[in-house]
């Protein structure tokens, strides 16, 4: 099983892999990483929100990195898996 410091960094290097050259330079949501059934799950937005926290400057529906922790894979997580990093809404 890895450590979540050691998955984070997998999570932040996917990020850079996937990152296209349209898109504003995106970064990791250190503050907002959690564990949930066995995955790092790893939010990310572009880095000028992050910086600033201003809601203007928010991308829309980042789906966040999953990291496997027992098996190290990593890849963005999907609409099936949203219960896994959003509160449910009474």
């Amino acid at each position: 099983m890895m450590d979540r410091d050691e998955a984070q960094q997998l999570a932040v290097t996917f990020l850079a892999s996937s990152q296209r050259d349209d898109e504003p330079p995106l970064a990791i949501d250190s503050e907002r990483v959690q564990e949930s059934n066995g995955l790092l799950i790893v939010p990310y937005n572009s880095a000028q929100y992050l910086a600033s926290r201003d809601v203007s400057e928010q991308l829309l529906d980042c789906w966040p990195i999953l990291v496997n922790l027992e098996r190290g894979d990593v890849r963005f997580g999907t609409l099936d898996e949203r219960h896994l990093w959003k509160t449910p809404r009474s």
